[in-house]
């Protein structure tokens, strides 16, 4: 029989594994659930509509805001760990169930600087960690608009505008160079939202991600660290492990992010996204504590997927194994086109298992509009394989199940 709560609800289910609540009905939600199937356990989550891309195959599903905290209570009710497929939760919410008693996976105290991009630069400054340079524009409009003036003269306006809170995927970020733009963009959102801080661009040569993962008990486990190509502010591509990284360099990049898991007190899988600079240098750009793009590479090119590590994290059993199984994977995001093709989904999905068999496929379940991140594709290289080889497959799959055309010209009917 299932073990009760207090409040009546089963903690664990009639085989007696334990339930997880995942806040958000997202890809995220849906991919962590395929991981708990194999596990012996049902994902439930708390989704907003029944047709989200989790609450179509999970069987216990909440219906509900995450800004409602009864719905959140409900959601939580019976489970031993509550963890998250967004990071939008209100922090006063995450505090009131911890004082319920619910254990938050990660912590509001660590989500906090994820959610937080002000408070994330200054916990990176005082860990001594290298960052951008950096102005805080919150306070009285007068004197953050004179920090902003002084910060974007001394970066000759090659700078970054960010909302404190809530944009991703180039949503809330204003790339800006010169003086006129920036004073522009700054007087119309001082006043709105969260706030703003301010950042040099930074002289990049590409950007990477360190994806790690740490359980309650303290252990630690890190990927590869991967190269990703971004398109239109979003992520569309990522190479696994990053190609010609300096094998040092890599090293350092996973103990900061394991040192940084571990000083905030993260639970579960956290993405720390960096900047390779042109000299070389590392430096933190984000940080995401939950399931991430820029680790669905692991579903098929790692040992353990980032799915089921977080969910090992969040139940505090022993990490996975996180060794690659292949010297290149290659994952290219498979985003809505300008105008959906005639062509269905079902029959793109055809031709692109005919021609290219290798080719793993993950769709969400969505539907299909403009840069809508609506599945991915995974090609894991042979020992034969180049790294530009690889890419190339993997983007062109990834293109014809967006556009229904093939980027080499390949006509299946000639």
């Amino acid at each position: 029989m299932p073990t009760r709560s207090e409040t009546g609800m089963p903690t664990r289910s009639e085989t007696g594994m334990p339930t997880v609540t995942m806040i958000g009905g997202g890809q995220l939600a849906r991919m962590t659930h395929q991981a708990a199937i194999a596990l012996g356990q049902c994902l439930r989550v708390l989704s907003v509509s029944d047709t989200d891309p989790a609450a179509q195959v999970s069987a216990d599903v909440v219906v509900g805001s995450h800004d409602d905290l009864d719905a959140l209570r409900e959601a939580a009710r019976g489970a031993v760990a509550l963890t998250f497929d967004h990071e939008g939760v209100p922090l006063t919410h995450l505090q009131a169930l911890e004082a319920d008693g619910v254990a938050v996976r990660p912590p509001s105290a660590a989500l906090h600087f994820a959610q937080d991009k002000l408070a994330m630069r200054l916990r990176l400054s005082e860990l001594g960690l290298p960052i951008p340079d950096f102005a805080d524009l919150t306070g009285d409009r007068d004197a953050a608009r004179a920090r902003f003036v002084e910060f974007g003269e001394r970066h000759d306006w090659s700078i970054v505008l960010k909302t404190i809170r809530g944009g991703y995927d180039g949503r809330g970020v204003w790339l800006i160079e010169h003086r006129e733009e920036a004073l522009a963009v700054f007087d119309e959102h001082i006043g709105s939202g969260p706030g703003l801080i301010a950042e040099q661009m930074v002289p990049m040569r590409r950007e990477l991600s360190a994806m790690i993962a740490r359980s309650p008990f303290g252990q630690g486990a890190a990927w590869p660290v991967v190269e990703t190509v971004q398109r239109h502010g979003q992520c569309a591509v990522v190479l696994a492990p990053a190609p010609g990284l300096d094998e040092e360099a890599a090293g350092r990049a996973q103990q900061m992010a394991l040192g940084l898991a571990d000083a905030l007190g993260v639970v579960g899988v956290m993405a720390m996204e960096l900047f390779e600079t042109t000299d070389g240098e590392i430096l933190v750009n984000e940080l995401a504590m939950r399931p991430h793009n820029s680790g669905h590479w692991t579903m098929d090119g790692a040992v353990t997927s980032q799915f089921e590590q977080h969910l090992r994290a969040v139940l505090d059993y022993p990490l996975g194994d996180t060794l690659p199984r292949a010297s290149i994977t290659v994952m290219a995001n498979i985003l809505g086109a300008a105008d959906a093709p005639a062509m269905s989904m079902d029959e793109r999905l055809h031709h692109l298992m005919a021609r290219m068999p290798d080719a793993k496929v993950h769709l969400y379940g969505k539907g299909e509009r403009p840069d809508r991140k609506i599945g991915h594709v995974n090609i894991v290289g042979t020992e034969q394989d180049s790294v530009a080889d690889v890419r190339e497959r993997a983007e062109r799959a990834a293109h014809w199940m967006s556009h229904a055309e093939w980027t080499d010209g390949w006509d299946p009917h000639a």
